[in-house]
């Protein structure tokens, strides 16, 4: 895959922007965005979640829309397997990367009270004695940040193995270890040369943000951000209620999701993606950003829109990603964590918002997009299912070793304890996986619609594998290079 495969990649399964670049372009509207009737909407909700789920319980959809004409929240489904509560708009979600968005704000705000300029760098709010990568002498700053053209890479080398609900505790990792990942990094272009999603440029965002305000990230983006916004349901560490709100999230298999502040390195990145919240919330947010209701954060929220970076098919303001041109152009952020999905957009010209949550790992925007531009079709989503089978000993260890695809790097599948493992290539920015068997040769990963099939030559010895990527990708053809021992 080229680099910006690469990013769409990483970015459609993990808490960052999630743009599904290839579908996200917006068609022209008709003068007056005309939304379908909430029984339409339901109708919509409930063809897609029972073509996902099937007869499964406990995955659901919740839709908010806000415009000229108020506020309205669709739903379908459930809280969870078991519980008949339905979803609706106090249902808590983790929202991913919309999450930057809020960083963003914080960005914004501060530079309106004088507290730091965008073309500060990053540096200069960071704790002595740590590094950041230069380049031709030029300093990452906190434009480079809030733009995504930093240099950063997507995520560090290094990463936890997820296995379903559990995951490896001899992998954890820390704020000063991402300090030691940035101070070893080396950029390969110039800060400010080009657009290249990176959760850690939000994650050193956020950390400089709060250095200057000599705060934790969490604290800081509360007082300044969710209290003022009046966001009772928005939070990093969800309190008593919001936790007992919470939609159970699902991974690609259908089964209950590792937690996303679960994971060490994810938990530390709650900047980049670590916001919980609900549509009525964020229908907050956005009735604050289309200038529907007063707020001390409205001169920073229409600030945000004013500096602009081009990227693929689209311009990166501070978090949010304007598509289209002129009067056609659409704002908006999509975000995935393990178990979730969301996208909040809003057309700037008819002042009318959506917001899309779901509590299982699957695209989503399509429907945003659909409400707002209704020439833009609909995704038809299609599920495998997977049943997992035992494999004896002898037969996973045929499977461990490095496989490389061309131009790509290499797959490391590996033997730990009773199972196989696969790292991807770093410049993907996933962890480890654990790789389930259902059948002799192929394997697939639950927490993401990601499926291998080994290969074996005419004396039935293991010589390459074929790795099918999520959202339809063409499998890619890896050749065995060793094999361990």
């Amino acid at each position: 895959m080229r680099i910006a495969e690469r990013i769409a990649f990483a970015a459609t399964v993990l808490a960052a922007l999630m743009i599904t670049l290839a579908g996200a372009q917006t068609t022209p509207s008709s003068p007056e965005i005309r939304l379908p009737s909430d029984a339409d909407i339901r109708k919509m909700l409930a063809e897609r979640v029972d073509a996902l789920a099937g007869a499964e319980d406990g995955i659901g959809i919740v839709v908010g829309v806000v415009g000229p004409q108020g506020r309205r929240v669709i739903s379908y489904g459930h809280l969870s397997q078991g519980d008949s509560r339905p979803l609706n708009g106090d249902t808590d979600f983790e929202i991913g990367s919309v999450s930057k968005v809020f960083t963003a704000v914080l960005l914004a705000d501060m530079v309106h009270k004088g507290e730091v300029a965008l073309a500060d760098p990053v540096a200069k709010y960071l704790p002595a004695g740590v590094k950041v990568p230069q380049r031709n002498g030029r300093s990452i700053t906190l434009l480079d940040l809030a733009t995504h053209t930093s240099g950063l890479p997507f995520m560090p080398d290094e990463l936890p193995v997820i296995n379903n609900s559990t995951t490896d505790s001899s992998a954890r990792n820390s704020t000063a270890q991402l300090y030691q990942f940035l101070s070893h990094y080396q950029l390969t272009r110039d800060p400010g040369a080009e657009w290249d999603y990176s959760n850690i440029g939000y994650w050193l965002l956020g950390q400089a943000l709060a250095a200057r305000a000599g705060t934790d990230y969490e604290s800081l983006l509360r007082r300044r951000v969710i209290a003022p916004l009046q966001l009772a349901s928005t939070a990093i560490t969800p309190s008593p209620n919001m936790t007992a709100h919470l939609a159970v999230g699902h991974n690609a298999v259908l089964q209950p999701s590792v937690a996303f502040a679960s994971v060490s390195i994810y938990a530390d990145m709650a900047a980049a993606g670590g916001l919980v919240s609900t549509v009525n919330d964020l229908l907050t947010f956005l009735s604050v950003a289309m200038g529907y209701e007063p707020s001390t954060l409205s001169p920073a929220m229409a600030s945000m829109l004013s500096t602009r970076r081009p990227m693929d098919r689209g311009e990166q303001a501070l978090g949010w990603v304007v598509l289209g041109k002129a009067e056609d152009q659409l704002v908006m952020h999509d975000g995935f964590t393990w178990g979730y999905a969301s996208y909040v957009a809003w057309d700037p010209r008819s002042r009318v918002g959506v917001v899309v949550l779901s509590n299982q790992l699957t695209s989503v925007g399509d429907i945003g997009r659909h409400l707002l531009r209704p020439n833009v079709p609909l995704e038809q989503p299609t599920v495998v299912k997977h049943t997992e089978i035992a494999l004896e000993s002898a037969v996973l260890d045929t499977y461990a070793g490095q496989y490389e695809v061309q131009d790509e790097g290499v797959f490391n599948i590996a033997r730990e304890r009773d199972f196989l493992t696969i790292q991807v290539p770093s410049s993907w920015g996933l962890p480890k996986f654990r790789l389930r068997p259902e059948s002799q040769r192929d394997f697939f990963v639950a927490e993401l619609p990601v499926r291998v099939t080994f290969q074996t030559d005419n004396d039935g010895r293991v010589n390459g594998l074929l790795i099918y990527p999520p959202r339809g990708q063409h499998a890619l053809p890896a050749s065995r290079i060793n094999a361990k021992k």
